[in-house]
Order: structure tokens, then sequence, then C-alpha cells
């Protein structure tokens, strides 16, 4: 019993100290493994939470943020060219491009919440998140991407295919029902013309 509680007020004190570290500005660190793979950890469980939610609800109607309208109007004003379906990396990661982006992720600090947070990116937004279909980005970035691919309609393809996975997996399993119910109302016949 005593290990027991010791074990649980030890990752309760593991739990607070990563949460605690953070919460600290970057600059407070040089390259801390234990810092960049906590890091790691809350990117993919955003990703992963993220992707449940617009693989189960039209993405056309997913609200972000508060401010979902100002960043999309913001997003496009800047970027009415970019490519949001499937993004090139250089449009995104060039010293030319960090120049550009620099000043719209500026404008939402104060308005969004760490707003410059690491967060997973899909570069194909018709695929899952997978090493070659990821990217690290700010999170300002990653909730323009998001938006636009929401309000255009690219998301949608990830909550039909869904979908479709869903009802095949529903059809095979009334087939198998279908069929087991046949054997078993078969049995049923042939146990009863026994009896009689």
């Amino acid at each position: 019993m005593d290990t027991a509680c010791e074990s649980v007020e030890q990752v309760s004190g593991e739990v607070v100290s990563v949460a605690h570290a953070l919460s600290l500005p970057a600059e407070s660190y040089g390259n801390d493994p234990d810092i960049e793979m906590a890091w790691a950890i809350r990117a993919m469980q955003h990703a992963e939470v993220y992707y449940k939610l617009i693989s189960s609800v039209d993405p056309q109607f997913l609200k972000l943020t508060q401010v979902d309208d100002q960043i999309y109007s913001e997003f496009r004003e800047n970027f009415e060219k970019l490519r949001v379906d499937v993004l090139d990396p250089e449009e995104l990661k060039s010293e030319s491009a960090k120049e550009k982006w620099r000043p719209f992720c500026l404008k939402f600090e104060g308005i969004v919440e760490d707003y410059n947070y690491g967060t997973l990116l899909r570069l194909d937004c018709s695929q899952g998140y997978t090493e070659e279909n990821t990217i690290f980005a700010p999170r300002i970035q990653f909730f323009a991407i998001e938006i636009a691919r929401n309000r255009e309609g690219y998301n949608k393809a990830v909550s039909i295919s869904i979908q479709d996975k869903e009802g095949e997996k529903g059809a095979d399993n009334k087939e198998e029902e279908a069929e087991k119910g046949a054997d078993s109302g078969g049995e049923k016949e042939e146990g009863v013309n026994r009896e009689k």
C-alpha cells in the first residue's frame, strides 16, 4: 500500500514538474531531451484530438477559436494564393516564407492563447498524421491553415473517408450477423425437425 501511494505521489510530482516546465519560456532551456519529449507528446495528443474531431463532424461548421473569423480573414488577406489542401513545406519554412509568416503570427500574440506553441500540421489534408505527412508549425499557423481547410471544404475528405470506412465495417458486421442468424435459425429448425 505504501509503495502504491509513493508511486502516485511520484507520478503526480512528475506531472506537476512537467506542467511547470512547459509553462516556462522556451529561452529557459537548451536542448533538454525531457522537455522536447514533453512538447512532442503534447503536440501529438493535440493532433490526435483534432483528427478525431474532423473525422466525426462536418469540419465546415467547426469553430477552433473564439476569433476564427479574424484569423481566416487575416490569413486569406496575407496568403490569398496559398494552397491549403496540399502544403508545400517551402511556403511555410523557407526564409522568405518565415519573413511573411512572422508578422501574421505576431498579430495574434495576446489574442490566441499559446499562439506560438509548437503544433503538428498535416501537409496533405486528405491524409492523417504520419511521419511523411506532418511538419511542426506554430499554433497560429496551424489554426490559420486548418480554419481555411475547414471553411473551404478540404477537410471534408477526412470525415467522408472515415464515415465510408465505418459504413463498410457496419455493412460487413450486418452481413456477418445475417449469416449467423441464418445459421442459428437453420440449426433451430433442424433441432425442431429432429424432435418431431
